[in-house]
């Protein structure tokens, strides 16, 4: 299993992937919506802008510029503010570098003979985003011969750093800092990528693909939740950073939680994003996760009314202001023609629904789960009782379970070293 992470690098894995386009920390709101609606991970890259001053820059330089992830989610709760909520024209014109989370910590720029072990550490330990320049030459020596480079033995990277590998003997290779100076061109490699890299190799990675996320460790009991009957808004107090979504979780007569629903980054991924907001602040975290249906009885909620209302006397007296806080122009789906907010499962289809598997689920099983929804977690269930919810599985967990086997990697990673 081991050869997998030792005879391949980051370089690999970098085939077909796109030249990366910077998003500056001074453009707005707006413009991040756009692209985050755009992009492929359902977050982005966020920089300083490059001084003019800096026209080569190096790794460290550009690692300096680095300032962190920007999702959904982030933005939605910015807009929820009570002071966004009055004046939404204005919020939208906010500066990203207002709203995004600094994470300087989340990127790693790294030479693309970094070995995929190396790689995954780093990933472990925090890092979202591998930066891969793309200008060096890179001729792709995979599988046996991939620990080779220029002919020369590699040692180890530094997890911790991030920094270049280099070569025994007296030849010594050019470190990431000095060769990048001439690089400008670079292309992103985030944890889904070493996934679907990965679920391409379950043979190598045999038995654990068909081994319970359970029995490898990879449920992560330390998951964020609100009860459905929580404002919404709480949601947002303490947002986790891993992964980025808080569980809507019902309780149970024997004293369990029961999850109904989540709000979450990739949930908000491409909705209407003042809508949720304005639902977020308003609503409980059950009518949040399950939306407003164009047909809801606007009697039961005063607040839709006073808005339709008003809207009323604005346009001419059609009540649109109503209309974008549904299920349907939030971006939800839902199949249920109940018109009441009735907390239940079958309320919940289509992007509505948690994204769920068993405790005794395999791990191939759940990378697959996770690839084909583009999710980057499952919550997890127990295996006898539907929808008891006993933890979280993201990337993270998925690479620590991979990589977990006493001795034998770490063996022979001192082995070539």
């Amino acid at each position: 299993m081991a050869s997998v992470f030792l005879y391949h690098v980051v370089g690999d894995l970098t085939v077909g992937k796109p030249e990366l386009c910077e998003f500056a920390d001074t453009e707005t709101l707006e413009d991040a919506i756009g692209a985050i609606g755009e992009s492929s991970e359902g977050g982005i890259l966020v920089w300083k802008k490059k001084s003019q001053k800096n026209v080569m820059e190096n790794a460290e330089m550009r690692q300096q510029r680095f300032v962190g992830i920007l999702n959904a989610l982030d933005i939605v709760a910015f807009l929820s503010r009570e002071d966004s909520l009055s004046d939404q024209d204005k919020a939208i014109k906010t500066p990203v570098s207002e709203v995004v989370v600094p994470n300087n910590a989340a990127l790693k720029v790294v030479d693309p003979g970094t070995r995929l072990i190396d790689a995954l550490e780093m990933m472990k330990q925090g890092v979202k985003r591998v930066l891969v320049p793309k200008s060096l030459v890179w001729r792709g020596m995979s599988k046996r011969f991939s620990i080779l480079y220029n002919g020369k033995w590699l040692k180890n990277v530094d997890p911790s750093t991030g920094n270049s590998l280099t070569t025994l003997g007296n030849a010594t290779r050019p470190s990431t800092s000095s060769t990048s100076s001439i690089q400008d061109k670079f292309c992103c490699l985030s944890r889904e990528d070493v996934l679907r890299f990965l679920i391409g190799c379950l043979g190598a990675l045999a038995p654990l693909p068909l081994s319970s996320i359970s029995t490898l460790g990879a449920i992560n009991p330390n998951y964020s939740s609100i009860e459905a009957s929580c404002p919404a808004s709480d949601s947002t107090k303490k947002l986790p950073c891993e992964p980025c979504a808080v569980a809507v979780v019902e309780q149970t007569l024997d004293g369990q939680y029961k999850i109904i629903g989540e709000i979450s980054s990739s949930r908000l991924w491409k909705c209407d994003y003042l809508a949720a907001a304005w639902a977020l602040a308003n609503f409980s975290a059950g009518q949040f996760v399950m939306g407003v249906e164009d047909n809801m009885n606007l009697r039961s909620f005063p607040m839709l009314n006073d808005m339709a209302a008003q809207t009323d006397l604005t346009n001419g007296g059609e009540a649109t202001k109503s209309r974008i806080f549904s299920c349907r122009s939030m971006g939800f789906v839902s199949n249920s023609s109940n018109q009441n907010f009735r907390v239940g499962r079958s309320m919940y289809r289509g992007r509505t629904a948690p994204l769920t598997c068993k405790a005794t689920s395999s791990l191939a099983a759940v990378m697959a789960q996770m690839l084909s929804h583009r999710a980057t977690h499952v919550w997890v269930t127990e295996a006898e009782t539907e929808d008891s919810l006993v933890g979280v599985v993201g990337y993270a967990d998925i690479l620590a379970a991979v990589t977990r086997q006493p001795g034998k990697i770490v063996s022979e990673t001192h082995s070539t070293s």
